[in-house]
């Protein structure tokens, strides 16, 4: 009679699978919880002392950590050095494992737990059951996930065992298993300890789906978000629409990195990771038409986000267009109904207000990566430099501040013009600050003409300043900081153009 060592906190299925192993004529191994489910369900069980001929101490933290167990698991069944232990400590073999571990995630998900139920969560014998089957995959099957259970029972009674393909893939979900159990203990106590850049770092994503392509068809690729995602792409609910894609999900980050600069009702447009247009106002309906009157051609076939939930007059004026994505934390019941005539585009929802909870951001490089804080500075009034002979009024300065948290988000060298809560003018990504600064004017033409200009990173000389007092722009936003910061200075006083600096950058590469 082969045996199967049974130990689950997810319960789900269990009862079934083991009634279809025990007909299979295994011997059925349990420990705590479990076995009293299994017994009550009528399936015949044998503890775990019973093995061990130990009991269970310490409050069930040793229990499975026993030679009769892992020898039981470890033991490589065509050695016979092996075999002979095994008889030599009287030492029957298990040919099966079906485990999942403490519920650590879930117990750290829960408001007002303790350090000391975290602790208790954190799950020992379980994990070394998995590896020490999983090692011996060749002979031992070990099924981790209950979503496994119907394909190993449809093996078992096809053929008597599972194939060595089937364990060896098995054995590989265990220790991507473990080691993502182990990376959230790591993250835990690491954020416990306050290390901010430790040694070593690992981090574990859950796969939200494949996707069609990468950036480029040629490209293969797969969405995955942090097991604790909070603000993110990845908790949104699709509401209609076609499967997002890759660059789908690359703009929707962008422009909900950008809603989260504004607690006025606001709306974004971004194409191709920059904002094309952004809008707030007094209500969702003015937001819309100042985003959308920013630039009427790039916001073609990109995406909509908006901190307030869609109108009917909004959702009328969004399906005369080609967008990718939509999204809201709500929509009126008109709304949806009119945004969703549009076959293909992708209509989602996201609570708004959940939180950032991942505080790092983890930039892939060459066999490497990246990490820093995400870039969460703002900047008040009152933090504000005057370093002109003009003052910013007070509108102005209302003006400044709206532009300051859009530019931060478009890709360096950038330049934002705006006025009356509107971009008018964006010119991202150039290789000068000064060619940034033309594709913004040219962008805006005449609306530029007493607009205000912000700069991600200082001036390095006059230019910008003197091709933007032939723009009319009557007040700039900067952080200063140039060798050569008295020429833009002079240059302003020489134009009546009001300058702040900030004292922060925001590069963005």
């Amino acid at each position: 009679m082969k045996r199967v060592l049974i130990s689950v906190s997810d319960k789900t299925g269990i009862i079934d699978f083991a009634k279809k192993l025990v007909s299979l004529e295994y011997e059925v191994i349990s420990t705590g919880g479990t076995k009293k489910t299994l017994d009550e369900a009528g399936i015949k069980t044998l503890s775990i002392s019973d093995i061990t001929d130990f009991p269970e101490i310490m409050d069930g933290r040793v229990k499975t950590l026993h030679p009769n167990v892992h020898g039981a698991l470890l033991c490589v069944r065509d050695n016979p050095e092996h075999l002979k232990a095994l008889k030599e400590n009287k030492i029957d073999m298990i040919d099966m494992v079906v485990v999942n571990l403490y519920p650590f995630k879930e117990t750290l998900s829960k408001v007002g737990v303790t350090h000391e139920e975290l602790i208790e969560n954190i799950d020992i014998g379980g994990p070394s059951m998995l590896r020490s089957a999983a090692k011996n995959y060749k002979s031992v099957t070990v099924v981790v996930d209950p979503k496994d259970y119907e394909n190993v029972i449809f093996e078992l009674e096809k053929s008597g065992n599972t194939e060595e393909n089937t364990r060896e893939k098995l054995a590989a979900k265990v220790f991507r298993h473990t080691s993502a159990y182990d990376a959230l203990i790591a993250q835990y106590l690491t954020d416990k300890v306050k290390e901010e850049f430790p040694e070593s770092v690992t981090v574990t994503y859950e796969k939200v789906q494949d996707l069609r392509y990468g950036e480029n068809p040629h490209q293969k690729a797969g969405f995955y978000k942090s097991s604790f995602a909070g603000y993110s792409i990845g908790n949104a609910i699709q509401l209609h629409g076609k499967e997002l894609s890759y660059n789908n999900i690359q703009d929707a980050n962008a422009a909900l990195e950008i809603l989260k600069e504004f607690k006025n009702p606001t709306v974004v447009g971004v194409k191709h990771m920059n904002p094309c247009g952004v809008g707030s106002g007094e209500n969702v309906n003015i937001a819309w038409k100042r985003a959308y009157e920013a630039d009427k051609i790039s916001i073609f076939g990109g995406i909509v986000a908006s901190n307030s939930i869609i109108t009917k007059e909004v959702a009328e004026s969004l399906s005369q267009l080609f967008l990718e994505i939509v999204i809201a934390p709500g929509y009126e019941k008109e709304a949806l109904k009119i945004i969703t005539q549009k076959k293909n585009i992708r209509v989602m929802k996201l609570n708004l207000d959940t939180k950032i909870l991942n505080k790092k951001k983890i930039t892939s490089v060459m066999d490497g990566a990246l990490i820093q804080e995400f870039d969460e500075k703002s900047i008040t009034k009152d933090e504000l430099v005057c370093v002109t002979d003009r003052k910013p009024t007070e509108d102005e300065i209302e003006d400044l501040l709206f532009n300051w948290n859009v530019v931060k988000h478009v890709k360096s060298n950038a330049i934002v013009v705006g006025k009356n809560n509107q971009t008018i003018g964006i010119g991202a990504g150039q290789m000068n600050r000064v060619g940034a600064a033309k594709i913004a004017f040219e962008q805006g033409g005449n609306k530029c003409n007493d607009a205000v200009l912000a700069s991600d990173a200082f001036f390095p000389m006059a230019d910008t300043v003197e091709l933007a007092a032939k723009h009319g722009i009557k007040a700039i936003i900067q952080p200063g900081g140039s060798i050569k910061d008295a020429l833009s200075i002079e240059e302003c006083n020489k134009n009546g153009i009001a300058m702040v600096f900030t004292g922060v950058r925001h590069f963005k590469h």
